[in-house]
């Protein structure tokens, strides 16, 4: 009994220790980036810090398949409304669309589009560079719709936030969670203070890479270096993707196409030289995404993709709105022309 009382005291003062422990760490838990949730690395590290511009709330809508003037099927990039505010802001009205609900541009996608009560003249295709190939892909050999309707479509977007108190204790972490976080901080620490450090995969799909003049391209604490995805391809995308864009041009007869393929983080920064976004100009009305994040990442632009994050920030994301409208008004013209 004396022994079975003692082993419990221990246990309950490790567990005690434990917690003491896990709720000093439980702050680095709180994550805001997706870059550095994958990887678990602080946002004290990692977090931007310049203001953004502020977007309209009223501006992040969504029209009915029947009122719409714009039909938008994309992916992360698009769901959340924020470049489209440059569309409505010319008194366009948009209906966004998630590739998961659509499933695919079959063979069959005009009359099953016309069926959903869509009149409007103009469709974009946006999707990230990683995604492109499987993605058109599949949907070049696809036979018949199979749209899955989601309410969240419907549902109302909020403006993303200006600024981020990077300060601020969160605790609705896991203690688990904060503990891994400060021992990967800490091997972060050790490697990036090495003279000939260049990049460290955390092993868990997110990569610290050195960034040639980090400091004057991003606003967080530790400015040489950025996370990128471990997964991103190094290889440019091939003919055969934009032949599939071009099958698929074919299916939406009568309507005008803008494909928008995002450059991933990777390539941005790291790999820029890829042509794949020239080819597709020169084949499909495509714009040219590369070349906007290029200029403004030549240009000192700060935190053109916020370092812990794959997604655009919001002056980026305006940025690709008003690129996507000048890519909507040339298609116009040129269907006008021909």
């Amino acid at each position: 009994m004396k022994y079975a009382k003692l082993f419990s005291i221990l246990v309950i003062m490790a567990t005690g220790l434990y917690g003491m422990v896990g709720l000093y760490f439980l702050p680095l838990a709180g994550f805001e980036g997706d870059q550095t949730r994958i990887g678990l690395l602080p946002e004290s590290m990692f977090g931007w810090t310049m203001p953004q511009p502020a977007v309209v709330p009223s501006l992040i809508q969504q029209a009915t398949w029947q009122d719409a003037d714009v039909l938008v099927i994309g992916d992360s990039f698009s769901v959340d409304r924020i470049w489209q505010t440059e569309l409505v802001r010319h008194g366009l009205r948009v209906r966004t669309e998630h590739w998961a609900n659509i499933r695919g541009i079959c063979e069959d996608f005009m009359p099953w589009l016309r069926g959903r009560g869509f009149k409007g003249k103009y469709i974009v295709f946006e999707t990230v560079e990683r995604n492109a190939a499987a993605g058109f892909a599949q949907s070049a050999g696809c036979k018949k719709m199979d749209f899955h309707a989601s309410v969240v479509s419907d549902m109302p977007r909020s403006a993303p936030p200006t600024v981020i108190d990077r300060n601020k204790a969160d605790y609705s972490g896991k203690i688990s969670i904060g503990l891994q976080t400060r021992l990967n901080m800490t091997k972060y620490e050790q490697l990036s203070a090495q003279p000939d450090f260049r990049s460290w995969d955390t092993g868990r799909g997110s990569i610290v890479a050195k960034v040639a003049n980090g400091c004057e391209l991003f606003s967080h604490a530790r400015c040489t270096d950025a996370l990128f995805l471990a997964s991103d391809n190094l290889q440019d995308l091939g003919n055969d993707v934009i032949d599939n864009m071009q099958l698929l041009d074919k299916r939406v007869g009568g309507l005008n196409t803008l494909w928008v393929v995002v450059p991933n983080k990777t390539t941005a920064y790291l790999h820029p030289d890829k042509r794949f976004w020239d080819e597709a100009g020169s084949r499909v009305h495509s714009v040219n995404l590369l070349n906007t994040v290029r200029q403004a990442i030549e240009a000192k632009a700060v935190d053109v993709y916020p370092a812990n994050n794959q997604h655009f920030s919001t002056a980026t994301y305006l940025s690709m709105g008003r690129a996507i409208y000048q890519g909507m008004q040339l298609t116009q013209s040129n269907q006008q022309a021909n």
